[in-house]
């Protein structure tokens, strides 16, 4: 069916962006990146066959929401990463999200398409859940971002403390030539130094992401408040999942307040944004699946 060969879709491009990650050929890349486009394309597909048999938008439990997400982040990862900031070696490590992803879902997750239960019969849920699942797709992809810009950063830091040849005649093997040009996408492969693009390059792009994601999660937050009204009678009562993801909108607004105040960037903000990361994760699988509270249908 389409979402299988959308997992074995990205599990080609995946090893293909590795391959380019590695060994810099271009005729990789561009095999990836269509392997990628391709998968994308069967991935929409078996969303929309999952809607046609559901008889709804495909938003009402943890599969079809796995779904989805994986979608989306495959997505920005295409349109931001590959399109817009033109950087063309993170591919592999989102792809390996994005499979795990659906890998989860379909091992623990599935369920058959079927009706809603009463609780989720309103026009609030597209509005709340999919501003919820954007703005997710994008904080994961902040998130796994900052992961690469931490091993980046580690990596340079040991290169800078690194003691110096002190005889005039020795050669750095690191050194490039004099006549060469990088772009921000395309750093020269130099022993682990080179393999990923510069520290500041990522830790720009997983601001800017972070950025964009974060008012999407705040209205998804507003949205779910407004439908636990109509729903169940108030506003806010600290369910479990109103808890952790009023936790998650704490961690990234402290990053995006200490980035615009304090001048804080570089590795004490990415910690920050890696918290963030976790508690993303722990909002959706953790409290969906081990703690019990109003949201527990999403299951």
């Amino acid at each position: 069916d389409a979402f299988t060969v959308a997992v074995f879709a990205y599990l080609a491009a995946m090893v293909a962006a590795f391959h380019h990650l590695a060994f810099r050929r271009r005729v990789v890349w561009a095999v990836s990146v269509a392997l990628t486009a391709g998968g994308l394309a069967a991935h929409l597909v078996s969303v929309v066959a999952r809607g046609l048999a559901a008889g709804r938008v495909p938003l009402g439990n943890m599969y079809e929401y796995s779904l989805v997400l994986s979608l989306l982040v495959v997505a920005a990862y295409l349109v931001v990463v590959e399109g817009l900031a033109r950087i063309r070696t993170l591919g592999g490590f989102v792809l390996a999200f994005a499979v795990l992803t659906m890998a989860v879902a379909a091992l623990f997750l599935e369920v058959g398409p079927g009706p809603l239960v009463p609780a989720l019969n309103s026009y609030w849920r597209q509005v709340h859940v999919g501003s919820m699942i954007v703005s997710s797709s994008l904080l994961a992809l902040g998130g796994i971002v900052t992961m690469l810009y931490l091993v980046k950063e580690r990596s340079e830091r040991r290169r800078a403390a690194s003691p110096r040849p002190i005889l005039g005649g020795a050669v750095d093997l690191e050194a490039l030539p004099p006549h060469f040009e990088a772009s921000a996408g395309e750093p020269v492969p130099t022993r682990w130094g080179g393999v990923l693009p510069s520290a500041a390059v990522l830790d720009r792009l997983a601001y800017r992401l972070i950025a964009f994601g974060f008012p999407i999660w705040t209205f998804g937050i507003i949205t779910g408040a407004i439908w636990a009204e109509s729903a169940w009678g108030r506003y806010w009562g600290w369910d479990p999942k109103e808890t952790w993801s009023f936790v998650t909108w704490v961690i990234f607004a402290g990053y995006l307040h200490a980035r615009a105040t304090s001048g804080w960037a570089g590795r004490r903000a990415a910690v920050i944004a890696l918290v963030g990361f976790v508690s993303l994760l722990i909002t959706y699988y953790a409290v969906n699946l081990w703690i019990v509270g109003l949201h527990s249908y999403a299951t």
